[in-house]
């Protein structure tokens, strides 16, 4: 890697990532605001393997990386000879993680001086690395506040709970979150034995080894949840490092196709707040049946709609997680019969993929139909979009109960006992609640007062905007720059 002479002048900090896009995003944003704002040199790490996502190499390839955001890559593994084809997502990335290690050390000593390494949350080896090389290492963490919150009380849970969490009488709870469903606990912790669970509880183990932790959140959206991890005793006992929320961090809007042009202009035509949006982003898969029902309630409901549709899959709802934007074929082929001849006046059929931050951002758009991933919900909230939440793996369901009983920007489809899927009637009732009813109208007005928090938070003065600065102060004093 060549440094001009100018980058060599400035701070240096190295910010580590996973190979999830969930991950990825958020963090060269957070670089990116370090170099355009805070006039840093930043080496952005990233794991390289053999079966990187088309949508992964697409980002990290940008032509539009502001100088001194320098992409560096650890040599490549094999994931063939580090993973079983029985092997879990999370142990996956997990093992993947593990093999990158052995070369963590050479990396950052070829980088040269660093004032610090932020760490993405999966990675947290990285901290005795650091610590051998007298680095100060802080933690990125990608999700929620209040799912933070549930990390830093693991390892508390696990010593405190007697058997399975899911055989608990009543919902999970800790300081500074609602009462979690044992039904919609992550799925790692649904069984303690299996090594996934056995990773997630280590990564939260060694959070306290940070010198602070930076969330891809801000104070205003998760103020409950802010007061309760700096001021609850249970948080001082941990103990636990600065929590730092610099929030919303997300992608920005990337060139428009002529395809994507296209969708664009039939939302043109649609009355405002009219059209709903379907999209479960392109790491995440429905079963062929799922995807039946789903089809059938959106036509059921007769309201305007976007539909993204993917192949379905009735292995794993990530089964597409890391290889994510490597669609092929016509998924549309899965719909119901006619289904697109019967709904053409009304929707808008897109396979695989649509440009999301523009589809959310049209005024009229009135409703998002996701999967509550992070950076999805960051997304329709600065765009003031309420949700209906179809959470499908990691964390989602987590997300989808903070969205909606704390936040109130969502409504959960219910799914009849006996049953796994959510039924058309279903489907057909919450949409028209979200894009025709007084529900929807009510979470609407609530996105909208978020939207205008958010913005808050990242201006001059603002709550993010001034815990990045201090950070960014406190670093370059170090440097002595």
């Amino acid at each position: 890697m060549i440094v001009s002479e100018i980058e060599a002048t400035k701070p240096h900090v190295a910010v580590l990532s996973v190979p999830l896009m969930g991950h990825i995003i958020p963090l060269l944003e957070f670089s990116k605001r370090l170099v355009v704002d805070h006039d840093f040199h930043v080496s952005f790490l990233v794991i390289t393997t053999t079966e990187a996502s088309a949508a992964q190499d697409q980002l990290l390839q940008s032509p539009t990386f502001p100088p001194g955001l320098d992409v560096v890559y650890f040599p490549p593994i094999d994931v063939l000879s580090v993973t079983t084809d029985d092997m879990l997502m999370l142990t996956r990335l997990c093992v993947m993680v593990e093999e990158s290690l052995k070369s963590l050390k050479s990396v950052l000593k070829e980088l040269g001086e660093l004032r610090s390494v932020v760490i993405d949350k999966f990675f947290t080896q990285a901290f005795d690395v650091c610590c051998e090389l007298s680095i100060p290492a802080y933690l990125f963490y990608t999700s929620a506040l209040v799912m933070l919150t549930f990390s830093l009380s693991l390892p508390t849970l696990d010593c405190e709970v007697e058997g399975e969490f899911v055989d608990l009488a009543e919902p999970l709870k800790v300081p500074g979150c609602p009462p979690f469903p044992i039904e919609d606990l992550f799925d790692p912790l649904k069984n303690r034995k299996i090594d996934e669970y056995k990773w997630l509880l280590f990564h939260s183990s060694r959070f306290h080894l940070a010198a602070g932790i930076f969330v891809n959140s801000w104070q205003e959206l998760e103020s409950v949840t802010y007061k309760a991890m700096t001021e609850d005793p249970f948080f001082k006992q941990i103990p636990t490092p600065p929590v730092l929320p610099v929030g919303p961090l997300i992608k920005g809007e990337p060139p428009l196709t002529a395809r994507d042009i296209e969708y664009l202009a039939w939302l043109d035509k649609q009355p405002s707040d009219s059209v709903l949006f379907v999209a479960l982003r392109s790491g995440g898969t429905l079963t062929a049946d799922q995807l039946t029902e789903l089809a059938w309630g959106i036509e059921l409901s007769h309201q305007r709609f976007i539909f993204v549709v993917r192949k379905p899959t009735n292995s794993s709802a990530s089964a597409a997680l890391f290889t994510a934007g490597s669609d092929i074929g016509n998924p549309m082929t899965y719909l119901p019969e006619g289904f697109l001849e019967r709904t053409k006046e009304r929707g808008l059929v897109v396979p695989s993929w649509a440009p999301q931050v523009a589809v959310l951002k049209h005024p009229s758009t009135g409703g998002f139909l996701s999967h509550c991933g992070w950076n999805s919900t960051l997304e329709t909230i600065i765009n003031g979009v309420p949700l209906i939440a179809w959470p499908l793996f990691a964390e989602q369901r987590m997300n989808a109960t903070i969205l909606s009983e704390q936040v109130g920007i969502a409504i959960k489809p219910v799914v009849k006992p006996g049953e796994s899927l959510v039924g058309r009637e279903e489907v057909e009732r919450v949409v028209r609640l979200v894009i025709d009813g007084e529900k929807g109208r009510d979470m609407r007005r609530r996105t909208g007062e978020l939207k205008e928090s958010a913005a808050k938070a990242l201006e001059i003065g603002g709550s993010s905007h001034d815990a990045l600065e201090r950070m960014a102060k406190e670093w370059k004093a170090e440097s002595n720059v």
